[in-house]
């Protein structure tokens, strides 16, 4: 039996190149599990093109034309015109942790940084995309939400200075859903994003808690808790507050809103002697844009 030899022993230096991939794989995990509104939006990726800008092709719908016997067929022609995405959010979360190799052996601290991490970055990233949506449905982009409808009944308008925001009425989501009908919205793609209080107030109705309100606690997607009329329902404490302390639910298509994602989250680690500590450095890079304006109707609902 061979001598034992200390010097092979699997210490920080060997480890290292491990542990960066460690703390990688657990933040993109806890990221990915809590983004809502980031997987309700159509996701373009930029990743390793250069440039802080991107221009989306947004066509205009064509129409059908009848042929007559003999004749050509008739060209359409429009004047397509494009979106461009502005990639100009950078957010970074980032630890100083002292005595590395004690964090490496304590799995709980590691556990609480990773989740931490994967959380305030997927905050961030969903809050943006859902304070874009203010430009929607004709909006002028500002927390006012001066384009928004009270959840009461879905045609009031909601008024930021007197506030009249209402709870979710059944007429309310009936209303909103034709709204997206009359405007040739597709009804694949559809969802309902909103607030804990509304969930409260669905739970609350009878009409919901039927066969035609189904969920489960399996949930396919991030934060889905049922279906209603077709059009899958999530919850996000990161609905917005508008002003007048309302809460905004969003109930819209896919196609409404773009992330544009240049940098994925990363995770990098440095050790830093002048402190006996490891600098832990999780970011992203990304971008949003309104694509489709009458494809997203903000709700008004109490918070």
């Amino acid at each position: 039996m061979a001598a034992w030899d200390g010097a092979n022993s699997q210490g920080k230096t060997q480890l290292d190149s491990f542990v960066p991939e460690l703390w990688s794989d657990e933040i993109i995990a806890s990221y990915q599990k809590n983004l809502v509104m980031a997987g309700l939006v159509k996701k373009m990726s930029m990743k390793g093109k250069k440039g802080d800008k991107i221009n989306i092709p947004t066509p205009t719908r064509g129409s059908a034309s009848a042929k007559a016997a003999g004749a050509g067929v008739t060209l359409i022609q429009n004047v397509e015109g494009t979106t461009p995405v502005t990639v100009d959010q950078h957010w970074e979360y980032s630890r100083l942790i002292e005595d590395f190799a004690e964090v490496q052996a304590l799995a709980t601290f590691r556990s609480f940084y990773t989740e931490d991490a994967g959380y305030a970055l997927a905050t961030k990233v969903d809050t943006t995309l859902i304070q874009r949506a203010r430009s929607t449905n004709g909006g002028a982009g500002t927390a006012a939400y001066a384009n928004a409808y009270i959840g009461g009944d879905g045609t009031t308008a909601y008024n930021s200075g007197t506030p009249n925001a209402s709870a979710l009425t059944d007429a309310a989501i009936r209303r909103t859903i034709q709204r997206l009908d009359d405007a040739d919205v597709p009804g694949e793609g559809r969802f309902f994003l909103i607030p804990p209080s509304s969930a409260n107030t669905l739970r609350g109705l009878a009409r919901f808690t039927e066969q035609a309100f189904v969920g489960s606690g399996d949930s396919i997607r991030t934060g889905e808790i049922g279906n209603l009329y077709g059009v899958p329902v999530f919850v996000s404490t990161n609905c917005d507050t508008a002003t007048g302390s309302a809460r905004i639910a969003l109930l819209g298509h896919r196609d409404a809103i773009v992330l544009v994602e240049q940098l994925a989250p990363r995770v990098q680690t440095q050790y830093k002697q002048e402190y006996l500590a490891t600098l832990m450095t999780a970011d992203t890079i990304f971008g949003t844009a309104e694509l489709r304006d009458g494809s997203l109707i903000p709700l008004a609902v109490p918070a």
